[in-house]
């Protein structure tokens, strides 16, 4: 590895993804070994060590993303579509999870995979393509702005089949995000946020158990032992917290009293182990990446490589706003794991991988830079 690729990589990005991630293995430790106790097997590292694993897994195809080039996914986009079909397909068929009341995962061995997870970044690589090739006439809706959308819709559909409206609404948040950075009018951008709200209105009408669980947000109170139970754990597991925290392992809410503590809600956990200053350290981390990110795709002279780096900015953001603004009563829960934090293996692969994409258009963005200043040298000389 010569001085000029070391050079290359952004380190900051990495680093801050690094003690993320790390912290996240920590923190998915200390909220989820009570809960290890409970099971068939009794086993206190039962998800840690599973969290390791997906951890090993996720650092190998960093390292490979982050140098495989990332205009290279244009050629694959077909592929990756049609892959990603067929996974939501293949959940309606054998997908796990019934018991919890819904088929989101397909089991592979010992391995629980997630599909809608890896379609996140699949939508993110064809809008990212499609779009930059309709630059000259992204004002016309008909032709420019809504056949890529349909695509979206159908997976939207198929998502929603499992069923998953967080996840669904991510991925269509994210595409409509990807339209506004695209160039489109504004009027359009309206008119698909109208449909979407209207879209997201009757799902939550015609699904009575929808709608009580998008409203108990408001006042958990009302049904302190049905759907406002997690959110006032959380609450307490917050208040408990304080400045600095009762100490790592010391969380009273996650002794079976916080649902998925290990997972939706592992910041009530942070705050009440760590405090203001655990939660301080998360978002400091989450607002390097992000500013990286924009960062990245402000400066990336490709149409495709600036709207997928802006792209996995956006979906990283959706995310991290539905998990706090559930855990803090500010939204409803919809499921929304942490990124690089909660626990999920198929969360934290392709959240890896998304962050490894954006590493490797910073190296294309440097070389560009490197190849410019040449350029102008040449000239002046």
């Amino acid at each position: 590895m010569n001085y000029s690729f070391r050079k290359d990589n952004d380190w900051v990005l990495i680093g801050a993804t690094a003690v993320l991630t790390l912290f996240g293995l920590l923190m998915v430790y200390s909220a989820s070994y009570v809960e290890g106790y409970f099971l068939p097997e009794p086993n206190p590292f039962n998800y840690v060590t599973r969290q390791i694993i997906w951890l090993t897994l996720s650092v190998f195809l960093f390292v490979f993303v982050m140098h495989f080039q990332y205009r290279h996914y244009r050629k694959l986009t077909p592929f990756i579509i049609a892959i990603s079909f067929f996974l939501l397909v293949l959940v309606v068929f054998i997908g796990t999870g019934a018991e919890v009341g819904s088929r989101r995962w397909i089991r592979i061995g010992p391995m629980n995979l997630q599909p809608s997870e890896f379609v996140k970044i699949g939508m993110i690589i064809y809008l990212a393509h499609v779009y930059s090739r309709k630059q000259a006439y992204i004002d016309n809706f008909i032709n420019g702005v809504m056949p890529p959308l349909i695509i979206v819709g159908l997976v939207f559909a198929l998502i929603m089949r499992q069923p998953d409206l967080g996840t669904a609404t991510s991925i269509m948040l994210t595409a409509i995000l990807i339209v506004f950075i695209s160039g489109a009018r504004w009027k359009h951008l309206i008119g698909l946020a109208g449909v979407g709200a209207f879209v997201f209105t009757l799902l939550a009408v015609f699904e009575p158990y929808r709608l009580e669980r998008l409203t108990s947000f408001v006042n958990p109170f009302a049904d302190p032992m049905g759907d406002g139970y997690q959110l006032i754990n959380g609450y307490l597991a917050i208040a408990n917290g304080g400045l600095s925290g009762l100490g790592l392992g010391q969380s009273l809410q996650k002794m079976r009293s916080l649902p998925e503590g290990h997972t939706d809600f592992i910041l009530a956990v942070i705050s009440e182990e760590l405090g203001f200053l655990g939660i301080l350290l998360v978002f400091l981390c989450y607002g390097i990446i992000l500013f990286r990110g924009i960062s990245i795709g402000a400066k990336c002279k490709s149409p495709f490589g600036s709207l997928l780096a802006f792209g996995i900015v956006f979906q990283l953001a959706i995310q991290i706003i539905f998990n706090v603004g559930a855990v803090s009563g500010m939204l409803p829960i919809t499921g929304i794991t942490l990124p690089l934090v909660s626990y999920g293996g198929t969360s934290l692969l392709v959240t890896l991988i998304s962050i490894a994409i954006l590493a490797n258009i910073h190296q294309n963005n440097k070389r560009q830079e490197r190849k410019q200043e040449r350029e102008d040298e040449s000239l002046s000389a």
